[in-house]
């Protein structure tokens, strides 16, 4: 989700590995084993969950997740909980990444250690204060000074358990003095606006007679401070909850007699230390934060127009997309903004062509094409992961959910095989999983995306044409994709493909890895089958698979998926699943007297309706035609006193739904929005908040027919698959650019060399493919001046930001410590520029 910042948009995305834990406190009972999972929050909301590893105190995960971040967060944290059937899972401990100290761990593999959990550790949240100081005049017209404190509003303060009932405390402290004074509290809500004011008497007249230490005339204001706490108020006995603090002192009162700003909470000062960091154990993660500043369409023009036209270029290898595939460290980095660049102005065949055509020419030997970690096969692999994802969902999911129910045990290796257990048995079992899923893939043909065929056809056409020899080329250049790199790593790790939620058991597992192996094996077509297999029992395995009917039929699907006549019947007419999972909905009342409540169920979505049920596979209780959806907005927190809620419009009502977290919200809106973008009847306003108390909370307009108050969000790409972003994308290959900016200049360094010394290659500039040093050359220029351009644009904005930002503002509150590091950037930037 973009966030607008004056003509310019902010995405952030997060990318997580979560690998294994080790050395977790043993349990106390006689087993010490513990079941645990771990959850990833921003800040405390959980967005994500692993699966529960059972009976180990070094569970592995190998989970992985990736999300775009909806709205701004100061931890991204991780926490490893141990379930308890009985009672309430128990936290052990958590790893909390400052999101300015994201870069530091960027795609790397770090242990870290996990803390402990207490209220200290866990604060968050901002506060709205105004302070003022004046002179009141008293009765025997002494002049003493008070201090007015008003605590405006909080934002973003944690839920505990459940629940946010705050409140504040103000304290004004000194050396001799405390006194404190208490706001109401505000039940239901972690967003509460007090707006209370408090009158504290800071210096007393000279006749004040009270006997007391106060032995001199005047306090010294400078000695005093201001303290804020927050406090959850509970209904348990154990006591309120702490929610965080903060500390003022006076002297800001200094310069002027009124001073306001936000506040990030803190931790208290005297908050109960952690013991020895290494007593709860590790946690090892991957984590790769990405933050993009997009400037409007104009400024990527010709950054932009010199990649698009990279197809046409002769040779491609001068083309500027090329060439940021020879500067970049992995192929992946490149293909990954590529890809979708390309797909998104509709140039990804022509593109892949191009570089395919070139790699097919570089080959000496027909089998092995198309087996490195080339631009091309990197291209091509996420090409197929972005358009071909619901084809690989329609084709697979049904096989793997059966697999990974019926739990039929498929061991094939005399060495691994368990007592009781019988090979003839688990080699029919495995024969029968083969069989099913074989038969899924070599019958989908006519479901393959038209892009990915498109791309198969330019495949086979340029590897028949180099080796006119081998008849069997036309096939192997496409099973290479189709079968290796798309098919086979999904039936492999089904989570990874979002076939499956978690990884699968380990007994699951070893079934799957035996029938990808063979899959993989009866797709690839190579020509002694049993020799393709190091492990005798494998080899044996596949005699069952020696007939000419499975040749045959991966001939027939790959001749399908890879004609450039074939036109793609109306598979799409059958209702796809795009998404499904557990929200709560409010009851939609329409009944005379029906209980307008909440309740939990199963709601599913496909290109055709959205429906929800009680449970998982029960028939719908209530469904909506897509045709039918008119909006799809947030609604407003204050409605219900709920967070991360939406609403579905209809012609006749808006139905109201929570999700778990704000990133499931977001997803939600994303896609029901995505699958409606094209209904005639569309709305342009909406209401925000909801219909209650017979008026709309938001305009307090009193019929439920009143037209929206609101302009509905702007609109997003029809197509559900390749919702992209194209300035979004150049940008991204504009900073990659810009950090391998010395790789630039030195591949112009070589073309120049090359120009001008046909001679054995320096060893420097043989790391790249040059085919013609003065088109590369003139590309390179090209390349470089565009991304100098933006490089400048990109200070500009840093700069004049820099200059309007209030330091204490409700953007970058006091405490902020991403805003203090930038402040010095800035200031080390004037410095350097004077």
């Amino acid at each position: 989700m973009a966030v607008e910042d004056e003509g310019l948009r902010v995405f952030q995305s997060v990318k997580i590995k979560i690998g294994e834990a080790k050395n977790l406190p043993s349990y106390p009972g006689p087993s010490k084993m513990r079941d645990c999972y771990c959850t990833v929050n921003l800040d405390q909301e959980e967005v994500f969950r692993t699966k529960i590893v059972e009976k180990s105190l070094c569970p592995f995960y190998g989970e992985d997740f990736y999300c775009e971040i909806p709205r701004s967060f100061r931890h991204l944290s991780f926490y490893i909980f141990d379930r308890d059937v009985f009672r309430r899972d128990s936290i052990i401990g958590k790893v909390a990444i400052q999101k300015e100290d994201l870069q530091k761990y960027h795609n790397r593999d770090t242990w870290f250690q996990l803390q402990h959990v207490d209220a200290d550790s866990e604060v968050q949240g901002k506060v709205h204060l105004e302070l003022r100081l004046s002179e009141v005049i008293t009765d025997t017209g002494v002049v003493c000074h008070k201090l007015a404190t008003r605590i405006v509003e909080c934002q973003g303060l944690p839920i505990v358990n459940g629940q946010c009932d705050p409140y504040a405390t103000v304290t004004l402290a000194g050396p001799f003095r405390s006194e404190a004074k208490k706001t109401k509290v505000k039940r239901k809500t972690n967003n509460p606006q007090f707006d209370e004011v408090f009158y504290f008497e800071v210096t007393r007249p000279c006749s004040y007679s009270k006997k007391s230490h106060f032995d001199f005339e005047e306090e010294d204001v400078d000695k005093l401070e201001i303290r804020v706490d927050l406090w959850n108020a509970s209904n348990l006995k154990f006591g309120d909850e702490f929610l965080g603090e903060l500390r003022i002192p006076l002297k800001v009162l200094r310069q002027s007699s009124s001073y306001e700003a936000w506040y990030f909470l803190q931790p208290r000062d005297n908050g109960s230390k952690s013991l020895k960091p290494d007593d709860l154990g590790s946690l090892r993660l991957n984590v790769v934060y990405t933050e993009d500043h997009v400037f409007s369409s104009d400024y990527y023009r010709p950054l932009r127009d010199l990649l698009l036209k990279s197809a046409d270029v002769e040779p491609v290898s001068a083309s500027a997309a090329h060439i940021l595939g020879e500067v970049c460290r992995e192929k992946q980095e490149a293909a990954v903004p590529l890809v979708r660049l390309f797909l998104h102005y509709g140039r990804v065949v022509p593109f892949i062509s191009a570089i395919a055509s070139a790699e097919v020419t570089r080959t000496q030997d027909p089998n092995t094409i198309f087996r490195g970690n080339s631009l091309a096969s990197k291209c091509i692999d996420e090409t197929m992961k972005l358009a071909g994802m619901h084809y690989l969902h329609v084709t697979l999911k049904p096989a793997i959910e059966e697999i990974c129910q019926s739990h039929k045990s498929c061991e094939i290796d005399p060495v691994k095989l368990k007592d009781g257990e019988n090979l003839e048995n688990n080699m029919e079992n495995l024969r029968q999983y083969v069989d099913r899923v074989f038969h899924a893939i070599t019958e989908s043909g006519v479901s393959c995306p038209t892009v990915m065929c498109d791309i198969f056809f330019s495949l086979r056409e340029a590897a028949a044409k180099r080796f006119q020899d081998d008849p069997d080329v036309r096939y192997t250049a496409v099973s290479s994709f189709i079968f290796l790199r798309f098919f086979a790593p999904a039936i492999l790790s089904p989570n990874l493909f979002q076939l499956t939620p978690h990884h699968t058991d380990p007994q699951t597992s070893r079934t799957l890895t035996l029938i990808s192996k063979t899959v993989q094996t009866l797709g690839s077509l190579s020509k002694s089958k049993s020799a393709s297999f190091k492990e005798s029992y494998m080899a044996t395995f596949y005699e069952f698979f020696n007939e000419q009917k499975y040749a045959d039929a991966v001939k027939n699907f790959l001749d399908l998926i890879s004609s450039s006549g074939r036109r793609d019947p109306k598979s799409v007419e059958q209702p796809i699943l795009l998404k499904e999972g557990f929200m709560i909905k409010r009851a939609q009342g329409r009944k005379r007297f029906g209980m307008k409540n909440f309740k939990k169920r199963w709601f599913r979505l496909t290109n055709h309706d959205f429906t929800y049920h009680k449970s998982k596979g029960d028939q719908p209780l209530y469904s909506i035609s897509i045709e039918n959806i008119l909006a799809v907005e947030k609604l407003e927190e204050e409605s219900f006193k709920m967070k991360n809620m939406f609403q579905v419009i209809q012609p006749e009502r808006a139905l109201y739904i929570q999700a778990n977290n704000c990133v499931e919200a977001k997803d939600w809106i994303d896609i029901l929005t995505k699958v409606s973008q094209c209904n005639q009847k569309r709305l342009t306003v909406y209401h925000p908040s909801a219909y209650l108390g017979g008026h709309w909370l938001c305009c307090r307009a009193s019929s439920d027919s009143a037209p929206g108050c609101s302009p509905c969000t702007s609109g997003l790409p029809a197509n559900i698959q390749l919702d992209i972003d194209g300035d979004r994308e150049t940008e991204r290959i504009y900073s990659l650019f810009n950090s391998y900016m010395s790789k630039l200049e030195k591949m112009q360094e070589a073309c120049g060399s090359k120009s001008v010394y046909d001679g054995p290659e320096q060893e420097e500039y043989s790391t790249f493919v040059i085919d013609d040093p003065q088109e590369t050359y003139k590309t390179l220029k090209q390349v470089i001046a565009g991304v100098g351009a933006l490089e400048q644009e990109h200070a500009q904005y840093k700069r004049d930001k820099f200059k309007k930002t209030r330091y204490g503002s409700q953007e970058h509150p006091i405490g902020d410590k991403s805003f203090q590091s930038y402040i010095r950037q800035q200031s080390e930037t004037s410095t350097h520029s004077i």
